[in-house]
């Protein structure tokens, strides 16, 4: 059995905790967050705490908090000699104040407050100062995840930067062509099957094989009617930059 306890209650908390409660051989014996409060429906009251220094023994504290708050908390731990880590995704392991063994548990997922989570095939990013905190970690993430990795910091932070640019702007591409459908009164829905198709396809092929689109056929003629279509000037920039990028990568010219 491994002991948990888990500081935060923003959505990766949440979404842990509520994995965690499902799993016979891990148990949150507490959470902690600024303002006491349940992280889920069924906790417990006395099951959490907004005092750091009434914090429980466990095997593993996760740190399920802001990338600005890591390194303030881990140092206000009242405890030392014990397995600390953190979930984020661009902070480095040594972040974490030394006085305690540290790590990183890593969930390489996107998550919302109001969208269930299976951690099946969520990828665990593991990393550890030694191999028996690594095999703690390992244990833990096995117990929700299929997909275990060794990441170190440096990797990581990679990692994080393209998970920006296959999440965050490709939502931000959603929106706007979102944007785009309702000033123009068409159905977004209509663009659904071709989302999921082009996700599905990078996952099958190479991204750089699944390029399509008049911007790699050089089709000045749809550019410019696009163009001209688009009225709000930030979406004529963004087209614009990213038509040149796709031509830049592949060789073609404006």
């Amino acid at each position: 059995m491994i002991t948990v306890v888990l500081l935060g209650a923003g959505n990766v908390a949440q979404h842990l905790y509520t994995a965690f409660r499902n799993q016979e051989l891990t148990k949150v014996v507490q959470c902690y967050n600024r303002k006491g409060i349940p992280i889920h429906k069924n906790q417990k009251k006395d099951t959490v705490t907004s005092d750091l220094s009434n914090l429980k023994e466990a095997d593993l504290y996760i740190l399920a908090i802001s990338d600005d708050a890591i390194e303030e908390v881990s140092r206000a731990l009242p405890f030392q000699n014990r397995l600390v880590v953190h979930t984020s995704g661009s902070v480095p392991m040594d972040a974490i104040n030394d006085k305690n063994f540290r790590g990183v548990f890593y969930p390489l997922q996107t998550f919302s407050a109001t969208k269930e989570v299976n951690f099946t095939n969520i990828p665990f990013c593991i990393e550890a100062e030694s191999e028996k905190d690594e095999t703690i970690l390992k244990s833990l993430a096995s117990q929700l995840s299929k997909k275990i990795y060794d990441i170190n910091s440096d990797q990581r932070n990679v990692l994080h930067v393209a998970a920006v640019f296959v999440n965050n702007f490709t939502n931000h591409m959603f929106s706007l062509g979102n944007d785009i459908c309702k000033e123009n009164e068409v159905p977004f829905e209509i663009l659904h099957p071709l989302i999921q198709e082009t996700a599905k396809k990078i996952i099958e092929i190479e991204p750089d094989n699944a390029q399509t689109g008049p911007a790699i056929r050089n089709d000045i003629k749809t550019i410019d009617r696009h163009i001209d279509i688009l009225k709000n000037e930030s979406q004529k920039n963004i087209y614009k930059i990213l038509t040149k990028a796709i031509q830049s990568k592949y060789g073609k010219e404006l």
